[in-house]
């Protein structure tokens, strides 16, 4: 029975490599390729970024014969990116999932269901954390040298520092859980928990030069405090030298903590897996109910079904909190950016260009149409039963996107309009490319969602979060921003269009493309979907 289970959440884990939910069945040899290749693609992107902060500091810490803290450093790093990577996925997975009452229904000890569960996290931080330690391993290959048995104990310390990333995700969902299961707004709660964590983590990485930099210059002091407060990852540091005793000490202190999570985690697993979260007694009280129209009503449902959900807001709205926070940033450093904008000394309206491209890069973060019709599930039947137009429905869904994207970047483009001061023309122009790249991203991430729907999901995170998708809709926003970026360079340089008439064109381009999808949501999408 756990080789089954175990075989069901692996195969749930990388269905959007190989499983088609739209006709249920397996994907083409030539689509598995692709999606594979787009995978390699993104790990080996941040690999690489990786990789060049390990070459940085692995010489030096090798030289002066501290290897052991180049491994902490750098284990620290990929225990974050890991626990970063799982932690927004935890508690859907483990206490949300949409099959727990099937499994709990079934002869199986609940503690053996939350094992199963518990190896998805695993693996899915096991993929974060090597984003790190790959590139980790392989520096220390290049600078160090090492013994037969530091050459397989530093193989072997990612897996085991993986259940590392375990405990910590797992004592976020736990914590986040028992909060959950008396709070009314549980979600808006786990996002806001969630979004500290996230900002701590990327006010860290914003300060990483600066860090790595101090390290450098301060090793054999720093090495001194490192083994007092993170006692584990100095013996990891020693294993990955050959040293046996640290690698048994390091491996026990990892078993260690993984028994105890998971023996408090399974006491409490039925309870919090059942429990009916957030919801109070109800006590009938005669009124009246307010009616709305028809498109009011389904764009208030899209509402709900995003703020009903935390991992929703945190994997596809998080532009909304992005936005607000770039225009205080960019209020605040409003005298370094002008001095930076006198400092290059740029062709006239190429600032109003580049401050274009940065507003829509951070408005293409949202991408909550992406995953909104497989949202639906199973349910789906229930619009469709309904006396409304399938059209009604996406157009519901495109305008939520909107305006929980349009209404944040209104602050920042305030803020860099106020700090560029652009003439007529481009203080006219900045707003209109943002208003009509926003309609095109909502729309392409619709558009590709009723290409390839998935209904038959158990846990919400895998149209959410697992899904292909969300991928194209993300890096295909980003990317086309990127595309004309590369495409001003090159007018620019044969001198073909100066920077007033490039943003006509492009805007031009966005329009056209966002009109033709549409079109086609508004009249083949809405037909698709009245018939999932």
């Amino acid at each position: 029975m756990t080789g089954t289970l175990l075989k069901k959440q692996m195969q749930e884990l990388f269905s959007w490599i190989y499983y088609n939910r739209k006709n249920n069945t397996l994907k083409s040899r030539g689509k598995i390729a692709f999606s594979i290749v787009l995978y390699i693609f993104l790990f080996g992107y941040m690999a690489f970024i990786f990789y060049g902060s390990a070459r940085t500091l692995c010489p030096v810490m090798v030289s002066i014969s501290l290897g052991w803290l180049y491994w902490c450093i750098m284990g620290l790093a990929a225990l974050a990116l890991g626990v970063l990577g799982s932690v927004f996925s935890t508690y859907a997975s483990l206490y949300n999932a949409k099959d727990n009452d099937l499994l709990l229904s079934l002869p199986i000890k609940p503690s053996k269901i939350l094992f199963i569960r518990l190896s998805g996290v695993y693996i899915m931080g096991l993929l974060y954390e090597m984003m790190v330690m790959l590139p980790v391993v392989i520096v220390w290959f290049q600078y160090a040298e090492v013994n037969a048995a530091g050459v397989i104990f530093s193989v072997l310390i990612p897996f085991i520092m993986s259940v590392m990333v375990l405990v910590l995700s797992a004592i976020l969902g736990f914590v986040v859980a028992l909060a959950a299961k008396g709070l009314k707004r549980k979600n808006i709660a786990i996002v806001l928990i969630s979004l500290v964590f996230f900002g701590a983590y990327f006010l860290f990485w914003g300060k990483s030069y600066d860090i790595l930099q101090s390290i450098l210059s301060n090793a054999q002091s720093i090495g001194k405090s490192l083994k007092a407060y993170v006692y584990p990852f100095y013996h990891m540091g020693l294993a990955a030298e050959g040293n046996a005793l640290s690698m048994l000490i390091f491996t026990a202190i990892a078993a260690a903590a993984f028994v105890i999570v998971y023996l408090i985690m399974s006491r409490s697993f039925l309870s919090l897996a059942t429990a009916n979260k957030g919801a109070v007694k109800v006590v009938y009280k005669e009124g009246t109910s307010r009616a709305y129209t028809v498109k009011r009503a389904l764009l208030l449902r899209e509402f709900k079904r995003f703020t009903g959900s935390a991992a929703y807001m945190l994997n596809c709205g998080l532009g909304t909190v992005l936005l607000p926070v770039a225009a205080v940033a960019a209020f605040w450093k409003a005298s370094d950016i002008r001095q930076m904008m006198e400092a290059i000394n740029v062709r006239e309206g190429v600032v109003s260009l580049a401050a274009a491209g940065v507003i829509c890069l951070l408005c293409s973060v949202n991408d909550i149409t992406a995953p909104s019709v497989s949202l639906e599930g199973k349910g789906i039947w229930i619009l469709q039963s309904l006396p409304v137009k399938g059209a009604h429905v996406l157009t519901a869904k495109l305008k939520l996107q909107l305006y929980l994207t349009l209404i944040p970047a209104v602050f920042l483009v305030a803020a860099m309009e106020w700090i560029i001061k652009p003439g007529l023309f481009f203080g006219i122009m900045i707003p209109v490319t943002v208003i009509l790249f926003n309609i095109f991203t909502a729309a392409f991430g619709l558009f590709i969602n009723l290409r390839s729907p998935n209904l038959n999901w158990s846990s919400e995170i895998v149209p959410i979060k697992q899904s292909m998708g969300v991928f194209l809709a993300i890096f295909g926003s980003g990317g086309l921003v990127l595309v004309l970026i590369l495409l001003y360079y090159l007018t620019f340089r044969l001198n073909v269009l100066n920077p007033a008439g490039y943003m006509a064109a492009a805007c031009i381009i966005i329009a056209a493309l966002a009109a033709a999808l549409l079109r086609w949501i508004l009249t083949k999408g809405a037909r698709i979907f009245e018939t999932l």
